[in-house]
Protein backbone atom coordinates (compact mmCIF):
# COMPACT_ATOMS: atom_id res chain seq x y z
CA UNK A 1 0.00 0.00 0.00
CA UNK A 2 1.06 3.60 -0.62
CA UNK A 3 0.51 4.70 2.95
CA UNK A 4 -1.86 7.37 1.67
CA UNK A 5 -4.63 6.26 -0.65
CA UNK A 6 -5.61 3.76 -3.31
CA UNK A 7 -7.24 4.70 -6.59
CA UNK A 8 -9.32 2.05 -8.38
CA UNK A 9 -9.24 2.49 -12.15
CA UNK A 10 -10.74 0.72 -15.17
CA UNK A 11 -13.78 -0.18 -13.07
CA UNK A 12 -17.38 0.76 -12.37
CA UNK A 13 -19.01 0.86 -8.98
CA UNK A 14 -22.48 0.38 -7.54
CA UNK A 15 -24.21 3.35 -5.92
CA UNK A 16 -27.91 3.75 -5.04
CA UNK A 17 -29.03 0.92 -7.30
CA UNK A 18 -27.06 2.06 -10.35
CA UNK A 19 -23.67 1.32 -11.88
CA UNK A 20 -21.52 4.46 -11.90
CA UNK A 21 -18.86 4.91 -14.58
CA UNK A 22 -16.14 6.51 -12.45
CA UNK A 23 -13.10 5.74 -10.33
CA UNK A 24 -13.15 5.21 -6.57
CA UNK A 25 -10.60 6.46 -4.02
CA UNK A 26 -10.06 4.96 -0.57
CA UNK A 27 -7.75 5.95 2.28
CA UNK A 28 -5.10 3.46 3.34
CA UNK A 29 -4.79 5.22 6.70
CA UNK A 30 -8.38 5.85 7.83
CA UNK A 31 -9.92 2.95 5.92
CA UNK A 32 -12.65 5.27 4.60
CA UNK A 33 -13.87 6.20 1.13
CA UNK A 34 -12.55 9.58 -0.02
CA UNK A 35 -13.98 12.15 -2.40
CA UNK A 36 -13.13 11.26 -5.98
CA UNK A 37 -11.27 14.42 -7.04
CA UNK A 38 -8.05 16.16 -6.10
CA UNK A 39 -5.71 13.24 -5.46
CA UNK A 40 -2.37 12.85 -7.19
CA UNK A 41 -0.15 9.81 -6.79
CA UNK A 42 -1.13 7.00 -4.49
CA UNK A 43 -1.46 3.42 -5.62
CA UNK A 44 -3.55 2.76 -8.73
CA UNK A 45 -5.33 -0.59 -8.94
CA UNK A 46 -6.54 -1.63 -12.39
CA UNK A 47 -9.67 -3.78 -12.02
CA UNK A 48 -9.91 -4.91 -15.64
CA UNK A 49 -13.40 -3.51 -16.17
CA UNK A 50 -14.96 -5.34 -13.21
CA UNK A 51 -17.51 -3.92 -10.78
CA UNK A 52 -16.87 -2.53 -7.29
CA UNK A 53 -19.70 -3.23 -4.84
CA UNK A 54 -20.08 -2.47 -1.14
CA UNK A 55 -18.99 -5.40 0.98
CA UNK A 56 -21.84 -7.86 1.48
CA UNK A 57 -23.60 -7.89 4.85
CA UNK A 58 -24.78 -11.24 6.31
CA UNK A 59 -27.84 -10.43 8.41
CA UNK A 60 -28.94 -13.98 9.22
CA UNK A 61 -26.34 -16.73 9.45
CA UNK A 62 -26.17 -19.53 12.01
CA UNK A 63 -22.74 -20.65 10.90
CA UNK A 64 -20.78 -22.40 8.13
CA UNK A 65 -17.69 -24.55 7.62
CA UNK A 66 -18.54 -26.98 10.45
CA UNK A 67 -19.03 -24.16 12.98
CA UNK A 68 -22.45 -23.26 14.40
CA UNK A 69 -22.82 -20.23 16.66
CA UNK A 70 -24.15 -22.50 19.43
CA UNK A 71 -20.89 -24.49 19.42
CA UNK A 72 -19.59 -23.01 22.67
CA UNK A 73 -17.04 -24.61 24.96
CA UNK A 74 -15.13 -21.66 26.39
CA UNK A 75 -14.70 -18.01 25.43
CA UNK A 76 -11.15 -18.36 24.08
CA UNK A 77 -11.78 -21.28 21.73
CA UNK A 78 -15.13 -19.78 20.68
CA UNK A 79 -13.44 -16.50 19.71
CA UNK A 80 -11.01 -18.46 17.58
CA UNK A 81 -13.87 -20.22 15.81
CA UNK A 82 -15.62 -16.91 15.19
CA UNK A 83 -12.37 -15.54 13.74
CA UNK A 84 -12.17 -18.56 11.45
CA UNK A 85 -15.69 -18.17 10.11
CA UNK A 86 -15.10 -14.44 9.64
CA UNK A 87 -12.14 -15.24 7.40
CA UNK A 88 -14.33 -17.64 5.42
CA UNK A 89 -17.05 -15.01 4.99
CA UNK A 90 -14.46 -12.64 3.52
CA UNK A 91 -13.78 -15.16 0.74
CA UNK A 92 -17.47 -14.81 -0.17
CA UNK A 93 -17.43 -11.00 -0.41
CA UNK A 94 -18.90 -10.57 3.09
CA UNK A 95 -17.33 -7.76 5.13
CA UNK A 96 -19.75 -7.73 8.07
CA UNK A 97 -22.12 -10.23 9.71
CA UNK A 98 -24.57 -10.62 12.57
CA UNK A 99 -24.30 -14.03 14.23
CA UNK A 100 -27.71 -15.67 14.64
CA UNK A 101 -28.44 -17.53 17.85
CA UNK A 102 -31.58 -19.61 17.49
CA UNK A 103 -33.57 -20.61 20.56
CA UNK A 104 -31.40 -22.12 23.28
CA UNK A 105 -31.67 -22.26 27.06
CA UNK A 106 -31.48 -18.98 28.97
CA UNK A 107 -28.14 -19.85 30.55
CA UNK A 108 -26.75 -20.71 27.10
CA UNK A 109 -27.84 -17.35 25.68
CA UNK A 110 -26.07 -15.67 28.58
CA UNK A 111 -22.97 -17.81 28.16
CA UNK A 112 -22.58 -17.17 24.41
CA UNK A 113 -23.70 -13.57 23.92
CA UNK A 114 -20.65 -11.91 25.55
CA UNK A 115 -18.54 -13.48 22.80
CA UNK A 116 -20.75 -11.96 20.10
CA UNK A 117 -20.18 -8.32 20.98
CA UNK A 118 -19.29 -6.30 17.87
CA UNK A 119 -15.61 -6.29 16.95
CA UNK A 120 -13.33 -6.00 13.97
CA UNK A 121 -11.39 -9.15 13.10
CA UNK A 122 -8.05 -8.74 11.27
CA UNK A 123 -8.17 -9.53 7.53
CA UNK A 124 -11.75 -10.77 7.90
CA UNK A 125 -15.39 -9.78 7.97
CA UNK A 126 -16.38 -7.79 11.06
CA UNK A 127 -18.64 -9.27 13.71
CA UNK A 128 -21.47 -6.73 14.00
CA UNK A 129 -23.34 -8.32 16.91
CA UNK A 130 -26.00 -10.97 17.45
CA UNK A 131 -29.42 -11.74 16.02
CA UNK A 132 -31.40 -13.69 18.61
CA UNK A 133 -33.99 -15.74 16.73
CA UNK A 134 -35.95 -16.65 19.81
CA UNK A 135 -37.17 -17.41 22.38
CA UNK A 136 -40.23 -15.22 21.69
CA UNK A 137 -41.67 -17.46 18.94
CA UNK A 138 -44.93 -19.34 18.33
CA UNK A 139 -44.77 -23.13 18.89
CA UNK A 140 -46.97 -23.83 15.85
CA UNK A 141 -44.27 -22.28 13.63
CA UNK A 142 -41.23 -23.56 15.47
CA UNK A 143 -39.43 -24.84 12.36
CA UNK A 144 -36.21 -26.42 13.62
CA UNK A 145 -36.41 -24.67 17.01
CA UNK A 146 -37.09 -26.45 20.30
CA UNK A 147 -40.48 -25.04 21.33
CA UNK A 148 -40.00 -26.30 24.89
CA UNK A 149 -37.49 -23.45 25.27
CA UNK A 150 -39.81 -20.69 24.04
CA UNK A 151 -40.55 -17.93 26.53
CA UNK A 152 -43.57 -15.60 26.99
CA UNK A 153 -43.13 -12.02 25.84
CA UNK A 154 -43.64 -10.93 29.44
CA UNK A 155 -40.17 -12.35 30.19
CA UNK A 156 -37.75 -9.43 30.13
CA UNK A 157 -34.97 -9.52 27.50
CA UNK A 158 -32.51 -8.69 30.27
CA UNK A 159 -33.65 -11.81 32.11
CA UNK A 160 -33.36 -14.01 29.00
CA UNK A 161 -30.19 -12.62 27.45
CA UNK A 162 -28.59 -11.06 30.52
CA UNK A 163 -28.66 -7.33 31.19
CA UNK A 164 -24.94 -6.92 30.52
CA UNK A 165 -25.30 -8.76 27.20
CA UNK A 166 -27.95 -6.56 25.62
CA UNK A 167 -25.25 -4.48 23.91
CA UNK A 168 -24.38 -7.62 21.89
CA UNK A 169 -27.97 -8.05 20.70
CA UNK A 170 -28.73 -5.97 17.60
CA UNK A 171 -31.76 -7.83 16.20
CA UNK A 172 -34.50 -9.99 17.75
CA UNK A 173 -37.15 -12.06 15.95
CA UNK A 174 -40.56 -11.95 17.67
CA UNK A 175 -43.96 -13.51 16.89
CA UNK A 176 -46.35 -10.53 17.10
CA UNK A 177 -49.50 -12.51 17.92
CA UNK A 178 -48.14 -13.60 21.30
CA UNK A 179 -49.56 -11.93 24.43
CA UNK A 180 -47.54 -8.87 25.53
CA UNK A 181 -45.59 -8.85 22.23
CA UNK A 182 -46.33 -5.16 21.54
CA UNK A 183 -44.87 -4.18 24.90
CA UNK A 184 -41.80 -6.34 24.28
CA UNK A 185 -41.29 -4.86 20.82
CA UNK A 186 -41.52 -1.32 22.22
CA UNK A 187 -38.96 -2.17 24.91
CA UNK A 188 -36.51 -3.63 22.40
CA UNK A 189 -36.95 -0.79 19.91
CA UNK A 190 -36.49 1.82 22.64
CA UNK A 191 -33.14 0.16 23.44
CA UNK A 192 -31.99 0.53 19.83
CA UNK A 193 -32.50 -3.17 19.05
CA UNK A 194 -34.14 -3.92 15.70
CA UNK A 195 -37.17 -6.21 15.78
CA UNK A 196 -38.23 -8.58 13.00
CA UNK A 197 -41.49 -10.53 12.89
CA UNK A 198 -41.29 -14.26 12.27
CA UNK A 199 -41.80 -17.87 13.37
CA UNK A 200 -45.37 -16.79 13.70
CA UNK A 201 -49.02 -17.63 13.04
CA UNK A 202 -49.85 -13.91 12.97
CA UNK A 203 -52.53 -12.36 10.81
CA UNK A 204 -51.98 -9.28 8.70
CA UNK A 205 -53.63 -7.21 11.45
CA UNK A 206 -51.32 -8.70 14.08
CA UNK A 207 -48.43 -7.73 11.87
CA UNK A 208 -49.61 -4.14 11.53
CA UNK A 209 -49.84 -3.89 15.32
CA UNK A 210 -46.29 -5.25 15.56
CA UNK A 211 -45.02 -2.67 13.08
CA UNK A 212 -46.75 0.15 14.92
CA UNK A 213 -45.10 -1.05 18.12
CA UNK A 214 -41.68 -0.66 16.49
CA UNK A 215 -40.88 -3.77 14.45
CA UNK A 216 -39.33 -2.97 11.06
CA UNK A 217 -38.67 -6.30 9.32
CA UNK A 218 -39.97 -9.81 8.54
CA UNK A 219 -37.80 -12.87 9.16
CA UNK A 220 -37.35 -15.30 6.20
CA UNK A 221 -40.60 -14.25 4.56
CA UNK A 222 -43.12 -17.05 3.90
CA UNK A 223 -41.02 -19.52 5.86
CA UNK A 224 -42.34 -20.35 9.35
CA UNK A 225 -45.32 -18.06 8.79
CA UNK A 226 -48.75 -18.42 7.15
CA UNK A 227 -48.96 -18.36 3.35
CA UNK A 228 -50.13 -15.33 1.43
CA UNK A 229 -53.54 -16.15 -0.02
CA UNK A 230 -56.18 -14.24 -2.00
CA UNK A 231 -58.15 -13.09 1.04
CA UNK A 232 -55.76 -13.71 3.94
CA UNK A 233 -52.43 -11.97 3.24
CA UNK A 234 -50.79 -12.81 6.57
CA UNK A 235 -47.47 -11.29 7.57
CA UNK A 236 -46.14 -11.51 4.02
CA UNK A 237 -48.84 -9.07 2.91
CA UNK A 238 -47.13 -6.33 4.91
CA UNK A 239 -44.45 -5.94 2.25
CA UNK A 240 -47.03 -4.22 0.02
CA UNK A 241 -47.50 -1.34 2.47
CA UNK A 242 -46.35 2.05 1.10
CA UNK A 243 -42.91 3.16 2.23
CA UNK A 244 -44.34 6.46 3.45
CA UNK A 245 -47.36 4.87 5.12
CA UNK A 246 -48.33 4.54 8.77
CA UNK A 247 -46.84 2.09 9.48
CA UNK A 248 -44.33 2.11 6.61
CA UNK A 249 -43.55 -1.08 4.74
CA UNK A 250 -41.10 -3.29 6.60
CA UNK A 251 -37.83 -4.61 5.34
CA UNK A 252 -38.15 -8.33 4.70
CA UNK A 253 -35.66 -11.13 4.37
CA UNK A 254 -35.68 -13.84 1.71
CA UNK A 255 -33.76 -17.12 1.51
CA UNK A 256 -32.92 -17.46 -2.22
CA UNK A 257 -31.61 -21.03 -2.24
CA UNK A 258 -34.40 -22.74 -4.19
CA UNK A 259 -35.19 -24.92 -1.16
CA UNK A 260 -36.98 -22.55 1.20
CA UNK A 261 -38.84 -20.74 -1.60
CA UNK A 262 -39.60 -21.49 -5.23
CA UNK A 263 -37.58 -19.27 -7.59
CA UNK A 264 -40.80 -17.63 -8.84
CA UNK A 265 -41.74 -16.82 -5.24
CA UNK A 266 -38.32 -15.26 -4.63
CA UNK A 267 -38.85 -13.10 -7.73
CA UNK A 268 -42.36 -12.10 -6.66
CA UNK A 269 -41.28 -11.11 -3.17
CA UNK A 270 -38.26 -9.14 -4.32
CA UNK A 271 -40.05 -7.33 -7.12
CA UNK A 272 -42.82 -6.20 -4.75
CA UNK A 273 -40.51 -3.77 -2.92
CA UNK A 274 -36.85 -3.96 -4.04
CA UNK A 275 -35.76 -1.15 -1.71
CA UNK A 276 -36.90 -3.23 1.30
CA UNK A 277 -35.83 -6.67 0.07
CA UNK A 278 -32.94 -8.30 1.96
CA UNK A 279 -31.31 -11.57 0.91
CA UNK A 280 -30.09 -13.88 3.67
CA UNK A 281 -28.48 -17.29 3.69
CA UNK A 282 -29.82 -18.56 7.04
CA UNK A 283 -26.70 -20.70 6.68
CA UNK A 284 -25.79 -23.44 9.13
CA UNK A 285 -22.59 -25.30 9.93
CA UNK A 286 -23.27 -27.77 7.10
CA UNK A 287 -22.79 -25.03 4.51
CA UNK A 288 -19.68 -25.84 2.42
CA UNK A 289 -19.41 -29.36 3.89
CA UNK A 290 -19.76 -32.54 1.77
CA UNK A 291 -23.16 -34.20 1.59
CA UNK A 292 -23.86 -36.58 4.44
CA UNK A 293 -25.35 -36.96 7.91
CA UNK A 294 -23.91 -34.92 10.76
CA UNK A 295 -24.54 -34.63 14.52
CA UNK A 296 -26.76 -31.93 15.98
CA UNK A 297 -25.97 -29.32 18.63
CA UNK A 298 -27.61 -27.41 21.46
CA UNK A 299 -30.28 -25.95 19.15
CA UNK A 300 -31.07 -29.14 17.21
CA UNK A 301 -30.34 -32.29 19.28
CA UNK A 302 -30.88 -34.59 16.29
CA UNK A 303 -28.76 -35.81 13.40
CA UNK A 304 -28.81 -33.51 10.37
CA UNK A 305 -28.66 -34.47 6.71
CA UNK A 306 -27.16 -32.36 3.92
CA UNK A 307 -27.93 -33.13 0.29
CA UNK A 308 -26.76 -30.46 -2.12
CA UNK A 309 -28.39 -27.18 -1.10
CA UNK A 310 -30.92 -28.90 1.18
CA UNK A 311 -30.39 -29.48 4.91
CA UNK A 312 -32.97 -31.23 7.09
CA UNK A 313 -33.37 -32.96 10.42
CA UNK A 314 -32.38 -36.53 9.55
CA UNK A 315 -35.34 -38.67 8.54
CA UNK A 316 -37.69 -35.69 8.14
CA UNK A 317 -38.47 -32.92 5.66
CA UNK A 318 -37.92 -30.19 8.27
CA UNK A 319 -35.52 -27.61 6.84
CA UNK A 320 -32.90 -26.47 9.33
CA UNK A 321 -31.20 -23.67 7.42
CA UNK A 322 -29.37 -22.77 4.25
CA UNK A 323 -26.30 -24.20 2.53
CA UNK A 324 -25.38 -21.59 -0.08
CA UNK A 325 -23.06 -18.58 0.26
CA UNK A 326 -24.49 -15.08 -0.04
CA UNK A 327 -22.87 -14.45 -3.42
CA UNK A 328 -24.78 -17.44 -4.84
CA UNK A 329 -27.99 -15.89 -3.51
CA UNK A 330 -27.20 -12.68 -5.39
CA UNK A 331 -26.64 -14.59 -8.60
CA UNK A 332 -29.85 -16.59 -8.05
CA UNK A 333 -31.84 -13.41 -7.59
CA UNK A 334 -30.45 -11.98 -10.82
CA UNK A 335 -31.37 -15.15 -12.71
CA UNK A 336 -34.80 -15.69 -11.17
CA UNK A 337 -36.09 -12.10 -11.10
CA UNK A 338 -34.24 -10.66 -14.11
CA UNK A 339 -32.96 -7.74 -12.05
CA UNK A 340 -29.57 -6.22 -12.75
CA UNK A 341 -26.48 -6.71 -10.63
CA UNK A 342 -26.78 -3.29 -8.97
CA UNK A 343 -30.29 -4.01 -7.71
CA UNK A 344 -29.37 -7.51 -6.54
CA UNK A 345 -26.31 -6.24 -4.70
CA UNK A 346 -28.45 -3.61 -2.97
CA UNK A 347 -30.36 -6.40 -1.26
CA UNK A 348 -27.22 -7.58 0.55
CA UNK A 349 -25.61 -4.19 1.14
CA UNK A 350 -27.47 -0.89 1.13
CA UNK A 351 -30.84 -2.31 2.21
CA UNK A 352 -29.27 -4.23 5.08
CA UNK A 353 -27.25 -1.23 6.26
CA UNK A 354 -30.29 1.05 6.11
CA UNK A 355 -32.41 -1.43 8.08
CA UNK A 356 -29.75 -1.85 10.77
CA UNK A 357 -28.94 1.88 10.87
CA UNK A 358 -25.25 1.56 9.96
CA UNK A 359 -25.25 3.41 6.63
CA UNK A 360 -24.27 6.85 7.91
CA UNK A 361 -20.85 8.52 7.98
CA UNK A 362 -18.29 5.98 9.14
CA UNK A 363 -20.76 3.22 8.37
CA UNK A 364 -21.14 0.48 5.81
CA UNK A 365 -23.18 -0.77 2.91
CA UNK A 366 -22.83 2.16 0.52
CA UNK A 367 -19.87 3.48 -1.49
CA UNK A 368 -20.08 7.12 -0.46
CA UNK A 369 -17.48 9.51 0.88
CA UNK A 370 -16.85 9.06 4.60
CA UNK A 371 -18.08 5.46 4.73
CA UNK A 372 -15.85 2.48 5.49
CA UNK A 373 -13.92 1.21 2.51
CA UNK A 374 -15.47 -2.24 2.87
CA UNK A 375 -16.02 -3.49 -0.66
CA UNK A 376 -15.84 -6.43 -3.00
CA UNK A 377 -14.95 -6.65 -6.67
CA UNK A 378 -17.44 -8.56 -8.80
CA UNK A 379 -17.55 -9.97 -12.30
CA UNK A 380 -20.48 -9.11 -14.58
CA UNK A 381 -22.35 -12.18 -13.34
CA UNK A 382 -21.84 -11.44 -9.65
CA UNK A 383 -18.87 -13.67 -8.86
CA UNK A 384 -16.69 -12.32 -6.04
CA UNK A 385 -13.14 -11.68 -7.25
CA UNK A 386 -11.68 -9.60 -4.40
CA UNK A 387 -12.67 -8.48 -0.91
CA UNK A 388 -11.40 -5.32 0.83
CA UNK A 389 -11.99 -4.47 4.49
CA UNK A 390 -11.34 -0.94 5.79
CA UNK A 391 -9.20 -0.15 2.75
CA UNK A 392 -7.10 -3.33 2.86
CA UNK A 393 -7.40 -6.20 0.40
CA UNK A 394 -8.03 -9.36 2.45
CA UNK A 395 -8.84 -11.86 -0.29
CA UNK A 396 -8.21 -12.25 -4.01
CA UNK A 397 -9.60 -15.16 -6.02
CA UNK A 398 -6.78 -15.16 -8.56
CA UNK A 399 -4.15 -15.15 -5.83
CA UNK A 400 -6.01 -17.95 -4.05
CA UNK A 401 -6.05 -20.09 -7.18
CA UNK A 402 -2.35 -19.45 -7.78
CA UNK A 403 -1.60 -20.46 -4.20
CA UNK A 404 -3.55 -23.70 -4.61
CA UNK A 405 -1.67 -24.48 -7.83
CA UNK A 406 1.66 -23.83 -6.11
CA UNK A 407 0.67 -26.03 -3.16
CA UNK A 408 -0.38 -28.78 -5.57
CA UNK A 409 2.94 -28.58 -7.41
CA UNK A 410 4.82 -28.74 -4.10
CA UNK A 411 2.90 -31.84 -3.00
CA UNK A 412 3.31 -33.41 -6.44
Amino acid sequence: MSGWFTLFTNARYILDGDIVEDHLVISDESGLILKREGYIGGEAVDLDGNIIAPGFLELHTNGANAFHFTHFEDAKSYAGKVDGIARYYATQGVTGFWATLATVKTDEFQKILPSLAPRDIPNSASLLGAHTEGPYLHPDKKGAHNSALFQPCSSSPSTIYGNSNLSSVKLVTVAPELPDSASLIKTLAASGIRVSLGHSTASYTDGVIGLKAGATCLTHTLNAMPPLTSRIPGLAGLISLPQAGDPPSPYYTIIPDGEHLHPATVSLLHRTNPQRSILITDSIELASLPDGTYPGHMQIPFDQTKSGTRATIAGTDTLIGGCIPLQQGVRNLMEWSGCGIAEAVGSVTQNVAAFMGIDGVGGRGVLKEGRRADLCVLSEVGEVLQTWVAGVKVWDKEEELEKRDDDGDARG
